[in-house]
């Protein structure tokens, strides 16, 4: 039984609050657990069903049936905190054979932040802390399910823990809050961005799209670090436009290239392995 996700909005700070909840944010992605007459499917936010992408979850059995909402981790040993690149190695296999293998290199762990559905009750309009009741007695079916903890009221202090250990953010849950299977305010997440300076150096000719690179080394030398599609607004789209006209060196079927002569500050989750930003967001012009 796929139940659409209740979805985050965004704080525009870290916040402490006594009708909270704050748990960590988990770098990964949503997944629905269905246990319905003893068979498991597993399904994305957007209810694709990705069941055999994680067999060490969908071979686990609980007593009775349960929904379970929660996040797929791939927890590195050293750091403790999940990759996201490799969470998504494990969702991009299709083949058997290689399902196989990232299972034993790669295992997953499933997440669980709240409890839908148990012994056939839809627990969708009972308040949260109930719910997290319901699943602090659960007894998890294998070593490959965590249920995530959390602290009340002080979520500033939990953020500052967060940005230490490097992790994606925190999430504030009013403690009174039903399920709603949409984007509310009752739930809301505050990242914890990286910064970088960049170039950028082309523009796309199609959708909005720039170009960025940044400096390598003391020599001025950059490199691709991938492109920005968020983030600016139409006054900062106008002031670009209108001078970067001199600084055009060539163009391609996709895109405009520039001299590497304006500069932006970008936030980011992370550097990917591959040393391109994650996810970058405009956030101003750099003079």
């Amino acid at each position: 039984m796929f139940i659409s996700p209740m979805l985050l909005e965004t704080a525009p700070a870290p916040f402490s609050d006594p009708r909270y909840i704050f748990e960590p944010k988990i770098d990964g992605h949503r997944l629905i657990f269905s246990q319905q007459n003893g068979i498991v499917r597993l399904y994305t936010r957007h209810n694709n069903d990705c069941t055999r992408q994680y067999p060490e979850i969908a071979s686990a059995q609980f007593p009775h049936d349960v929904v379970l909402n929660g996040e797929i981790a791939c927890v590195d040993p050293l750091t403790g905190v999940s990759d996201s690149e490799s969470v998504m190695s494990r969702f991009q296999a299709k083949k058997s054979d290689m399902i196989t293998q990232l299972t034993g290199r790669l295992p997953v762990t499933f997440v669980v932040f709240d409890v839908l559905s148990y012994k056939g009750k839809d627990l969708r309009k009972e308040l949260l802390i109930q719910r997290k009741e319901i699943l602090a007695g659960l007894s998890l079916p294998n070593a490959n399910f965590g249920v995530i903890p959390f602290i009340e009221s002080a979520g500033e202090a939990l953020f500052t823990q967060i940005q230490a250990r490097k992790m994606e953010g925190v999430v504030g849950k009013r403690k009174d809050s039903a399920y709603y299977s949409r984007r509310h305010s009752a739930w809301q997440k505050i990242i914890n961005w990286t910064y970088a300076d960049v170039f950028i150096t082309g523009y796309r000719k199609a959708e909005f799209g720039w170009l960025a690179a940044v400096q390598t080394d003391k020599c001025a030398k950059i490199r691709p670090a991938g492109i920005i599609e968020l983030g600016a607004n139409p006054t900062h789209m106008k002031a670009f436009y209108g001078v970067v006209k001199p600084l055009i060196t060539g163009e391609d079927r996709d895109f405009v290239y520039v001299e590497p002569r304006i500069r932006a500050r970008v936030k980011m989750r992370n550097w990917t392995k591959k040393g391109l930003l994650r996810s970058p967001v405009f956030t101003e012009f750099i003079i």
